[in-house]
């Protein structure tokens, strides 16, 4: 619900669990409350109208500005920075009115949130007198889903161009406390590791300048109480709907109020505005959680799935797949494919992935990238005589892409060496022997329209995985003039939204995988187009604990691409069970990447059970509300999480051992989130506990001797 009590020009966005408020003052839009619900009333009064003023310090470096801009002396990170005509930005946004709507305007040209008629929209525009530049703060409040949605839209209604230098799309104060910040940091193949540490007591960055939302820091930052755990404590969250260089930052006011941003990278984007020409930002989602870090992965994770993925794919169960990648890695043909496509269709696998090496003259990643015509040494039917073999075996086909990239030993690149990125008279930095096109322009849009869909429509393919395995260097359009010249990074998310949007709508049948270098492309932006994501390169059972444990932070099980690998592991050298292997791909979306037609008989029986297990469970894990019970960053030896279905009745725990350890008493999971009164029976011995007890009193695990041992329980309501 959203009200407006006219009186004291006071907003309130009041979510299921949530209430917002804001207010203008002085014609000054400010941040009033963000937090626990709140009945529909007049708070105003319990907040100074004016700040206590101390000298040296102006009372406007005080205020709580809901858009913190470069004005009266407000020091304090700023959300927006617009360089006017004469050359200063100064900026005095005052209120100029509202609109209260039902629904939920779509973005241009930008992924978003959507509605299914249980949203409500205010939009605030304000204005400053100067400049006559208006910006118009968008907020969407859904019913049965906690997440804010928040947006900007500036628009120059002035006679003279305008830069637009910084846009951060949500800024939002804090109460005065004692608080945590929580992020996920990493590299390739060690993705999206948690990091939590004090709330610092002045300016704290995280941001990608990559062009891509990256492997490095993902876009999501939480601030919560010290105190707080995975069941209890207020929790402030942010991420984005973009997938582009990003930062995310808090601040902490002479007051002692934190403060949170997030937005486009200031250090890779200007935005040159004409006169009456409107630049509209990315969308943000806020959280709020007043019971813990489960309780705001709860909020993320359903809207997420109803809200930002779409399509057939949204609740469909996702199949079981088996990708050739690490089986042949480029060294492939048609009858070694088959070969391992037809052992995972005897163990009841449902989708055959043809990974990279099927194009062009692709024997290693040195060359091809752009002709997007299939090798006839290696598959000398083409694609679709292998698909129609595929479905004879009840298997559907799916086809591995970088649609984004070109190789300089291409045909693509000796006909159009100026469609990559790139600075007129400096080198073409490559990384992995591979540019990057310039998705900005047009006409390359539609080169990879038409050339992808030939592809498609040569053979009944059902499933895509889209990859994108570098970063930008010299990331700079050469059709652009040089006051454009840093509006590249922005034109090239908007050029691949386009991409990805006349694609997945001409192929809707079609399930889409994100995937960059694994997971260096982790964002609500991507989610939009494809409901899953390539989770991480590095496929060990027991470093994937730790990237599926911080991926869960903000994103669900079921965006996430598990598979089980080979042992020794390809990139840690690793030896793990096979059992714990396919346990750790119950996290995500399970599949196998290993050479099914090498498996012995005792893990071939392994598989099959494995199989069996996912095709039960899947929409609970899938679908159901995933709670995480020991941290394996905290926990010198275990880590825990639970999958409960929509509906209670079934409830999944799955726990993981690194290392035996000798003379220790046995330890205990406890289950979180469940229905107090309600009683579980447990599959394999058939006890019924409470709610209650499994909660409070646990679960013991069993004393084992096997290295990376794990075990998986399944309960039912009785």
């Amino acid at each position: 619900m959203i009200f407006y009590h006219a009186e004291q020009q006071l907003f309130h966005l009041q979510g299921d669990t949530y209430s917002y408020f804001m207010q203008v003052r002085n014609g000054v839009l400010v941040h009033l409350y963000w937090g626990s619900r709140l009945p529909d009333e007049d708070i105003s009064s319990l907040i100074p109208a004016v700040p206590v003023y101390a000298s040296f310090d102006s009372e406007f470096n005080r205020l709580t500005y809901e858009l913190p801009t470069q004005e009266k002396g407000y020091f304090s990170q700023q959300a927006l920075n617009i360089v006017n005509a004469q050359g200063d930005d100064v900026c005095s946004l005052r209120y100029a009115g509202h609109e209260i709507f039902a629904g939920k305007k779509p973005i241009p040209q930008l992924p978003s949130a959507y509605e299914e008629g249980d949203a409500e929209t205010l939009e605030i525009t304000l204005r400053d007198p100067l400049t006559h530049i208006s910006v118009t703060l968008s907020y969407t409040v859904y019913q049965g889903f906690d997440v804010l949605c928040r947006s900007l839209r500036i628009q120059n209604g002035g006679s003279d161009a305008v830069t637009l230098r910084n846009v951060q799309e949500a800024s939002v104060f804090l109460p005065k406390g004692d608080y945590d910040i929580l992020h996920l940091k990493g590299s390739h193949c060690r993705e999206r590791n948690q990091l939590r540490t004090a709330l610092p007591r002045g300016f704290f960055s995280l941001d990608s300048r990559r062009g891509a939302s990256g492997h490095e820091n993902n876009p999501f930052l939480t601030v919560m109480e010290r105190h707080a755990t995975q069941q209890q404590g207020k929790v402030y969250a942010m991420t984005h709907v973009y997938s582009g260089s990003f930062r995310l930052s808090t601040d902490v006011s002479i007051d002692d109020r934190p403060s949170m941003m997030i937005g486009m990278h200031p250090d890779v984007f200007t935005w040159h505005l004409e006169a009456g020409d409107t630049f509209q930002s990315p969308e943000a989602l806020l959280v709020f959680s007043p019971n813990g870090l489960n309780g705001m992965s709860h909020r993320f994770h359903a809207f997420i799935r109803k809200r930002i993925c779409r399509g057939v794919w949204r609740d469909a169960p996702r199949p079981i797949l088996v990708n050739n990648w690490e089986a042949t890695y480029f060294g492939f043909n048609e009858e070694k494919l088959l070969s391992i496509a037809e052992k995972g269709a005897a163990i009841g696998c449902e989708l055959f992935v043809m990974d990279d090496g099927w194009f062009g003259k692709r024997d290693q990643d040195n060359c091809s990238l752009g002709d997007w015509v299939v090798d006839k040494r290696k598959l000398p039917g083409g694609l679709k005589p292998l698909g129609e073999k595929l479905n004879a075996l009840g298997m559907r086909f799916g086809i591995w892409f970088e649609p984004e990239m070109i190789s300089p030993d291409s045909d693509l690149y000796r006909a159009h060496p100026d469609w990559c990125l790139h600075v007129d008279g400096r080198d073409r930095t490559e990384a992995r022997q591979q540019l990057i096109l310039d998705m900005g322009r047009r006409e390359v849009q539609d080169y990879l329209i038409d050339a992808l869909s030939r592809v498609l429509e040569s053979a009944n393919i059902t499933y895509v995985k889209w990859d994108m395995n570098r970063n930008m260097t010299e990331g700079f359009s050469c059709v652009l003039p040089k006051e454009r010249k840093l509006e590249s990074q922005h034109r090239y998310m908007l050029g691949l939204y386009r991409v990805l949007d006349v694609i997945t709508k001409h192929f809707p049948h079609v399930l889409f995988e994100s995937c960059s270098g694994g997971g260096g492309r982790f964002d609500c932006g991507m989610l939009c187009y494809m409901p899953q994501t390539w989770t991480s390169d590095d496929t060990d059972a027991y470093e994937r604990l730790g990237i599926q444990w911080g991926t869960s932070m903000v994103y669900p099980a079921s965006t996430m691409g598990a598979h089980v690998s080979v042992v020794p592991n390809h990139q840690t050298m690793r030896i793990t069970p096979f059992e714990t292997r396919c346990n750790v791909a119950l996290g995500g979306n399970f599949g196998f990447e290993l050479d099914l037609s090498k498996l012995s008989d005792e893990d071939t029986e392994k598989a099959i059970a494995a199989v069996k297990t996912v095709k039960e469970l899947r929409t609970v894990l899938q679908q159901g509300t995933f709670s995480r019970l020991i941290d394996p960053t905290v926990h010198d030896n275990l880590c825990a999480w639970q999958f409960l279905s929509e509906d209670e009745s079934q409830l999944v725990v799955c726990v993981y051992q690194r290392r035996v350890k000798p003379n220790v008493q046995p330890e205990r999971v406890y289950m979180a989130s469940l229905p107090a009164d309600s009683r579980y029976r447990r599959a394999d011995t058939g006890d019924t506990y409470s709610g209650s007890a499994l909660m409070n009193v646990g679960l013991p695990i069993p004393t084992t001797w096997t290295d990376y041992d794990s075990w998986v329980y399944r309960f039912e309501k009785v």
